[in-house]
């Protein structure tokens, strides 16, 4: 995997600008689990904008990259959880925590995600 270094954040905060997939790995209205910089994410694309989220359920870590996708929301494949996958946001239970986001880029074919 590609990696890059570079302050992107208020403060200074450094990223890692790590590649994840080609964009054609990832049909529109679909999910993926993948792995980058040792994390392990799901990556969907919606209509061609792609955004990364832990991919561990928080109610019991189920794998929400194997999950279905609503509209703008995943569904956890073990017991039904549903998340915002552009923020991350519990929209349904059981799960009551939300995930972690990873802002998600595209570049010459290839997706992106920052890392801290």
């Amino acid at each position: 995997m590609e990696s890059g270094s570079f302050s992107g954040q208020p403060g200074g905060e450094i990223l890692a600008l790590v590649k994840a997939v080609q964009v054609t790995d990832v049909p529109s209205g679909t999910g993926k689990v993948v792995q980058v910089e040792g994390k392990t994410l799901a990556l969907f694309n919606l209509g061609g904008t792609f955004y990364a989220i832990d991919n561990a359920c928080t109610h019991v870590g189920g794998p929400l990259g194997e999950g279905t996708v609503d509209g703008t929301v995943v569904v956890c494949p073990w017991h039904g959880s549903r998340f915002e996958i552009k923020t991350g946001k519990v929209v349904g239970p059981p799960a009551t925590r939300n995930v972690t986001t990873y802002p998600a880029r595209t570049q010459d074919g290839a997706v992106y995600i920052d890392l801290p």
